[in-house]
């Protein structure tokens, strides 16, 4: 499974520089000079690291063979990719990658089955997707007093939902 580590946003400045918005937390292994990364869509990549800088809090990069703004604006939009098994496991039993959760059954405290985690989303705070049958999907704040339980291996979590969330 690929994880998303990034995101090529504008063009800045004309000499091929793109900025990324970063979805990893280890930006400087994932974007080292030298590092081929590849890409969604499949046909824009894989991408050479040329350049690596941070300008005001955004991270700049530079490929190979991306030499003008024009180029940097095609490349607006690809998603930065890698495989999930290249992702060391965390040792906080609390800490989960995404690739983990989605898929996962989702019930509630008392048994009761509400749908399957089919995104995790990252806007300030984070969010499981969860797609229900013949119901528009939930979004779920993912915080342990909404989501105390979560079980990898069973392949299920469980929600405690207050009321009107569902």
């Amino acid at each position: 499974m690929q994880l998303v580590v990034g995101r090529i946003g504008r063009p800045h400045g004309v000499r091929g520089d793109v900025t990324v918005e970063v979805r990893t937390d280890d930006p400087e292994l994932r974007f080292a000079v030298g590092t081929p990364v590849a890409t969604d869509p499949a046909d824009r990549g894989p991408l050479v690291v040329t350049g690596r800088r941070w300008h005001k809090g955004v991270l700049l990069l530079t490929f190979g063979g991306v030499t003008d703004r024009d180029a940097a604006e095609e490349l607006r939009g690809t998603m930065l990719v890698i495989d999930s098994s290249e992702v060391t496991p965390s040792d906080d039993p609390d800490e989960f990658h995404d690739h983990q959760l989605i898929g996962l059954a989702v019930e509630t405290v008392s048994g009761e089955p509400v749908g399957e985690v089919e995104d995790v989303l990252h806007h300030g705070q984070d969010l499981l997707v969860v797609r229900r049958k013949g119901q528009d999907d939930a979004l779920i704040p993912f915080v342990r007093a909404l989501v105390p339980e979560v079980d990898v291996e069973a392949g299920r979590l469980v929600v405690d939902p207050p009321e009107g969330l569902l």
